[in-house]
């Protein structure tokens, strides 16, 4: 059966990463916004967007927003107690039409942070919600991003060689897009920060869109991003498999077998390409786990070791740091 983002909100919140569960279910998190453009996005042409949100479980305790309205993206910066100098860039899902922002943002902040991770929620904007060139708006805001995140590492006491992006369903997608279009010039320079490179070290992409032409392609993510009845040659471009080269980093995916939403034959195209260009790639697929599970699987359910696995694939790739397995 599969389980949806609700269901598993209130099926509890236990950590997976089993050394750090009192860490993460105290942990209280100082958080800093970065506007990531100086002056307005690019594609801006006056549309009026206004910010929505909407709680999904209904209980102050444990939020689960949906975001909708992004107007000025930006990063929301979750600093560990003791950092480590590494760092993660965190895209949440959301079909490309809202940010599912707890489940797949500070959940995720939370579990990083106890690890020593400085965490960045990347709030990226909604391409049908009114931009030029909407197909590679997100794209734009997450080049911007690593940049940025690169820019003042120093003054987060990171690495600018150990950040990695972890990205949720249609936020893997952009996490993929990330990983494999981080040279592609999707934006005119603004400042000098755009002369850093947006290649994140490692990418962590869990129940990921990944084609947009496939007939296992999610239809919702595809068309608010692109646009209905976009052209074939539009869909392959932006399709995140066929985009793997010889720059690509070390990529990690999480998939369940039983996900009804996003089909797990996604995750599993991209292992193939990412095999075949000789890249490191590393995947799990497990039985049941459905979609959108993010941080919130029951302790005791196989897939919610998850963050410990892409831990130590981090760790082994040298971004995060050994002390944190």
């Amino acid at each position: 059966m599969e389980l949806s983002r609700r269901t598993l909100l209130g099926a509890g919140s236990a950590l997976m990463l089993g050394g750090v569960q009192a860490h993460r279910a105290n942990a209280t998190m100082a958080e800093e916004r970065i506007a990531l453009w100086p002056g307005k996005p690019p594609g801006d042409i006056g549309t009026a967007i206004t910010r929505r949100i909407e709680d999904q479980s209904h209980d102050p305790a444990h939020p689960d927003r949906w975001i909708y309205g992004i107007s000025r993206p930006e990063l929301a910066v979750y600093r560990p107690a003791q950092p480590n100098g590494s760092a993660a860039l965190v895209i949440p899902g959301g079909s490309y039409q809202f940010l599912a922002y707890d489940n797949e943002g500070t959940a995720q902040a939370r579990w990083l942070n106890a690890l020593g991770v400085t965490a960045f929620i990347l709030s990226y904007r909604l391409p049908a919600e009114g931009w030029a060139g909407r197909a590679d708006v997100p794209l734009q805001d997450a080049q911007r991003a690593m940049r940025v995140i690169r820019r003042d590492a120093a003054r987060f006491a990171i690495d600018p060689a150990r950040v990695a992006v972890l990205g949720f369903s249609a936020g893997g997608h952009l996490a993929g897009s990330l990983a494999t279009r981080h040279t592609e010039q999707v934006y005119s320079a603004v400042d000098d920060a755009d002369h850093l490179p947006a290649r994140p070290d490692v990418a962590g992409l869990i129940y990921p869109v990944v084609s947009l032409s496939a007939p296992f392609t999610h239809g919702g993510s595809r068309d608010n991003l692109l646009g209905a009845n976009a052209a074939e040659q539009a869909r392959l471009h932006r399709s995140v498999e066929r985009r793997v080269d010889a720059t690509t980093p070390p990529v990690f995916l999480v998939h369940a077998s039983d996900d009804g939403l996003v089909p797990v034959a996604n995750s599993i195209a991209l292992y193939q390409a990412l095999l075949e260009q000789h890249r490191s790639a590393e995947m799990h697929l497990f039985d049941e786990a459905g979609h959108g599970f993010g941080a919130h699987l029951p302790a005791a359910a196989t897939p919610a070791i998850w963050p410990q696995l892409f831990t130590r694939f981090a760790a082994r790739k040298k971004v995060f740091a050994e002390a944190a397995i």
